[in-house]
């Protein structure tokens, strides 16, 4: 084949490749698990009315976002009554086109859906809130396997105890007190979870069987933070964040840890012991050059880490900064152009969506006007979309200099029904709205405490 040919057929098959790829939104984070899309054509200003909403489907209270494959929306929805809830959906019309439930008995505050399901060309994985992992097939639409990735490791059911929406904490091996957050992590033939029991810490199983691959010894507290890959050295490598502990009443601090694996076989190749946040939740950013930001929720900022190789030949990991001025409690910060994005919302700081350079240098912070707070950021076609957390959804064109909104729209609403026991549980109400968002074909999938909404910001 002549070299010009081959040079066009090669492209022909990339832009193949990219054009099937623009249209999934398969996991967590979207195709590169980095919050960004390769969409193009998005609209570029959205008229006074907002984006037009194609449609929207009644959704249990909760905080898991979809994913999109194939055209089909997926969703692990959650009824405390019947337990969880695989929902597929059509992209186009949002017709439902079939679900797959389960018992899972629990009670937590907050209580809901948590996590975000993966999808393959021939199963989709989900996680619930009480561990329960499964892998069903999209075709028949059933299980083909399942555990739990805490009982099974020594963790303590999360069954209701004396009192509803509440956990007793018994020491080792207690239930999470806001349930188990995982999304699943495929990694060649394998999936990927943290456990986080008693008797692991992330486990990987046999995608196609469910069989145990390898598992850690326990890595350090429960948290709710989901494994993340990176690259070091130019290798992927697993990387994990654990929960601190103590340093209230006296009691001693634990610090938590930040954990590298080899994602093949699970060998710890090094460790930072000095991150402190009781309740971290996002997972770590790659931020390049073997540098990796770790953020926690609360008022506990943000760690700039590097990992590089003693003269043992060792990885090692050493400080570089940390600051309480930039954070995201629920979500993974959004890295562009060499700064990062992230909504820095907390029981005390409303510092609202901040932007932050490579060496810790705060750039600017929106507040209060507006206020963003726990909602979800992804990036396509050079512009951010963004949900505040509670209604309003942001076209904001991506900027060091300052925030730079192109367009917003009120999109999700309150939380309406059964608002007295919303009070008495914290049951993601009045307006929640913390779920991650998808985006393909043009379609944004969002979802507040009642319904799920397709959003046309695409051509």
């Amino acid at each position: 084949m002549k070299p010009k040919r081959t040079f066009l057929t090669l492209c022909l098959l990339l832009a193949l490749c990219f054009g099937t790829y623009a249209q999934d939104w398969p996991q967590y984070l979207g195709p590169e698990r980095n919050s960004k899309s390769f969409e193009t054509g998005l609209i570029r200003e959205w008229p006074a009315s907002g984006p037009e909403v194609l449609w929207s489907v009644p959704v249990g209270i909760g905080f898991g976002g979809p994913v999109v494959k194939g055209g089909k929306v997926y969703l692990l929805d959650r009824d405390d009554e019947t337990g969880d809830i695989m929902r597929c959906f059509d992209l186009n019309t949002g017709q439902e086109l079939w679900k797959y439930s389960y018992a899972a008995a629990g009670s937590v505050q907050f209580p809901g859906s948590r996590s975000v399901p993966l999808v393959d060309d021939k199963h989709v994985y989900s996680c619930g809130p009480y561990g329960d992992l499964y892998c069903i097939d999209i075709n028949t639409h059933q299980p083909v396997w399942n555990v739990n990735i805490w009982t099974d490791f020594g963790g303590q059911p999360g069954n209701p105890k004396e009192s509803e929406g509440s956990q007793r904490q018994d020491g080792k091996g207690s239930f999470p007190t806001w349930a188990i957050t995982q999304n699943p992590l495929v990694y060649g033939d394998l999936l990927i979870v943290a456990s986080q029991a008693p008797e692991a810490g992330v486990v990987a199983y046999d995608k196609n069987t469910g069989v145990v691959r390898w598992r850690t010894p326990s890595l350090g507290q429960t948290g709710y933070v989901s494994p993340t890959v990176v690259k070091i050295d130019g290798n992927d490598q697993l990387v994990m964040v654990t929960a601190s502990s103590g340093g209230r009443g006296g009691r001693e601090l634990v610090p938590g840890n930040v954990v590298g694996l080899n994602p093949l076989t699970g060998e710890q190749l090094w460790i930072f012991s000095q991150w402190v946040c009781g309740i971290p939740i996002p997972g770590v950013v790659d931020a390049g050059n073997n540098k990796l930001l770790v953020t926690g929720g609360y008022e506990l900022g943000a760690l700039m880490i590097q990992v590089e190789k003693g003269q043992d030949g060792q990885y090692i990991a050493k400080e570089l900064f940390r600051t309480v001025e930039f954070g995201d409690q629920t979500k993974t910060p959004l890295l562009l152009d060499g700064y990062f994005y992230g909504q820095y919302g907390t029981n005390s700081r409303r510092d609202g969506l901040t932007c932050m350079n490579m060496n810790g240098e705060i750039m600017w912070k929106t507040m209060r006007e507006p206020n963003f707070n726990k909602g979800s950021l992804l990036w396509a076609d050079g512009l951010i979309l963004a949900s505040d957390g509670t209604k309003t959804l942001y076209l904001i064109e991506p900027s060091p200099e300052a925030f730079s909104p192109i367009s917003q729209a009120d999109i999700l609403g309150s939380y309406t029904a059964n608002n007295e026991a919303s009070s008495e549980t914290g049951s993601g109400g009045p307006t929640q709205n913390w779920a991650p968002l998808a985006l393909a074909d043009g379609k944004l999938l969002i979802r507040d405490q009642e319904r799920m909404y397709c959003v046309k910001v695409g051509k």
